[in-house]
């Protein structure tokens, strides 16, 4: 059975038996910090995977902004909101079916487009051997401002729509939410929060002029 596979597929095979384990465990632990750390075993995984394919820089940086970055975000997110698990598990029965629809629709899908027809060895043979001073940093770069450089912007595009709308719809007038008008930030002048008050001096008398007058009074 292992005859014909080499050292190299033995570790594909093998981060490919981890990377599906760890996102079934993204679905279905229960407890949401164990499903992030398992996100995050499955990000490590797929730079592996990354590298075997000999694409360094897409594997570095799935590793600094994912794993560095957002899941630590998402971590610590989780760790400090109080989630209600009980709430959370409410109605998931109930959109089960749905659910497993899209899923099964989406696997077929995937098997469809990443079939022997489109993706076998035949048609997709390994990638040939690169010479020592080759950047795969530098390849991706030419690429990706010349070859798709209009996907490139459109993408841009689309985030920066989507950062738009994300600050609007939070910037919206509602009652529990303390809102302030930047104009008027702006427009404040130094007298409008600052005021001078004039207040008469005030001369503590010295200690021995104290006990004198404490000894009077008794």
């Amino acid at each position: 059975m292992f005859e014909g596979m080499v050292f190299h597929d033995f570790v594909f095979y093998t981060f490919a038996a981890i990377l599906l384990f760890a996102g079934l465990r993204v679905i279905t632990a229960r407890n949401p910090v164990h499903a992030a750390l398992f996100l995050v075993l499955a990000f490590f995984t797929a730079a592996g995977i990354w590298l075997l394919l000999e694409a360094e820089f897409l594997a570095i940086v799935l590793v600094l902004v994912y794993v560095g970055a957002v899941m630590v975000l998402f971590l610590f997110v989780v760790m400090m909101l109080d989630i209600n698990l009980d709430r959370l598990r409410e109605g998931f029965w109930d959109y089960l079916p749905m659910a497993g629809f899209i899923g099964v629709l989406m696997a077929a899908e995937m098997v469809m487009i990443l079939g022997s027809k489109n993706f076998g060895v035949d048609r997709v043979g390994a990638p040939p051997p690169k010479p020592a001073d080759y950047s795969n940093t530098a390849e991706l770069g030419r690429v990706l401002y010349s070859d798709y450089l209009l996907t490139f912007e459109l993408a841009a595009v689309v985030l920066l729509v989507a950062i738009v709308a994300a600050i609007a719809l939070t910037l919206r007038d509602r009652k529990d939410s303390k809102f302030i008008n930047p104009a008027d930030q702006v427009k404040v002048k130094r007298s409008d929060r600052v005021r001078m008050v004039s207040m008469p001096s005030f001369k503590e008398p010295p200690a021995d002029d104290a006990a004198n007058n404490t000894k009077d009074q008794a």
